[in-house]
């Protein structure tokens, strides 16, 4: 599947802004994941890999809309409307199944590629709230250490998983540190598109 299909297909379902942004923002730091995940690829595999990973990150949330009151159905939907568009790449379909393990108790993250979703779905949002305390409202302002701060305070945004951004280290070999550093930079780079 290809990006534009995935995008194609997120507007079909998604009308909120606010969650199309989020997966924008998702899909942008997968993409930096996959560049810092699969670094010892050739150029041509690595782009194949950064989309794959960035349609993955784009469509996790993709059938929330209607989802939302059923969790347990949370990325069943989306499954089904993949193989409805004939996709039939399998790490994508158990990539977005694993995004939901926690409601459906199936398909637990297992690779880099889960688990690079599953720790930076919850980081992107940590960072929205960061953006939207800050006086100019602009990611731009916002430095690994502003989002370090705000990290300590529990009451800040308490309903992020921290614990579950902190599996980067075990599970993808990347410091904390260093896994808001890829996840900031990626989304400024499209600060227009998030509105930040």
């Amino acid at each position: 599947m290809t990006r534009a299909q995935a995008h194609k297909l997120l507007l079909e379902h998604m009308n909120q802004p606010n969650l199309i942004r989020h997966c924008l923002a998702v899909e942008v730091v997968m993409k930096a994941l996959a560049v810092r995940l699969n670094h010892d690829l050739s150029e041509s595999a690595i782009a194949e890999v950064q989309e794959k990973w960035g349609v993955v990150g784009l469509l996790h949330d993709g059938d929330y809309e209607e989802t939302k009151l059923t969790p347990e159905k949370h990325t069943l939907k989306m499954e089904e409307w993949l193989k409805k568009e004939e996709v039939t790449d399998k790490e994508i379909l158990d990539a977005i199944l694993s995004h939901n393990y926690a409601h459906t108790g199936q398909n637990p993250p297992q690779n880099k590629l889960e688990w690079a979703l599953y720790c930076c779905d919850e980081l992107t949002g940590f960072i929205v709230a960061v953006t939207l305390v800050r006086p100019d409202k602009l990611i731009s302002s916002v430095t690994v250490e502003s989002v370090e701060k705000k990290w300590r305070e529990k009451g800040f945004a308490a309903g992020v998983k921290r614990e579950q951004i902190e599996e980067c280290e075990g599970r993808l070999g990347i410091p904390l540190r260093e896994f808001i550093q890829i996840a900031l930079s990626a989304m400024q780079a499209i600060s227009d598109d998030l509105g930040l």
